[in-house]
């Protein structure tokens, strides 16, 4: 379950980055998106975090399952903004897709 929390974080960090300008344009290089499609991705990255949080706390209850979630957002960020951002951006958006799945496959195995 904690894979799959992580993946949505990552995920989550990755919608909320391309709600920016400024990371679009690191990403892929072209004009940003228009408003809609970054509200849309705001929304995405919002909505995935608050998924992350209630299965941290559906797992573990409301003693735990918050520091689960804020340890997951943090493993996300990290790998996020000191791992791919500066060495390997073309890899952000695989990732974003395939840690998500994998967490539900391995959340099914166990």
């Amino acid at each position: 379950m904690m894979l799959l929390a992580l993946g949505l974080s990552f995920a989550a960090f990755v919608a909320l980055s391309l709600a920016m300008e400024k990371h679009q344009l690191d990403l892929h290089g072209k004009a940003a998106a228009s408003s809609a499609r970054m509200r849309l991705w705001r929304w995405l990255g919002w909505g995935l975090l608050s998924a992350a949080l209630a299965l941290c706390v559906w797992r573990d209850g409301w003693g735990l399952g918050p520091v689960w979630w804020l340890g997951a957002m943090t493993a996300a960020g990290l790998l996020l903004a000191f791992g791919l951002y500066p060495y390997r951006p073309r890899w952000i958006v695989p990732l974003a897709w395939a840690l998500p799945v994998a967490g539900v496959a391995a959340a099914n195995l166990l």
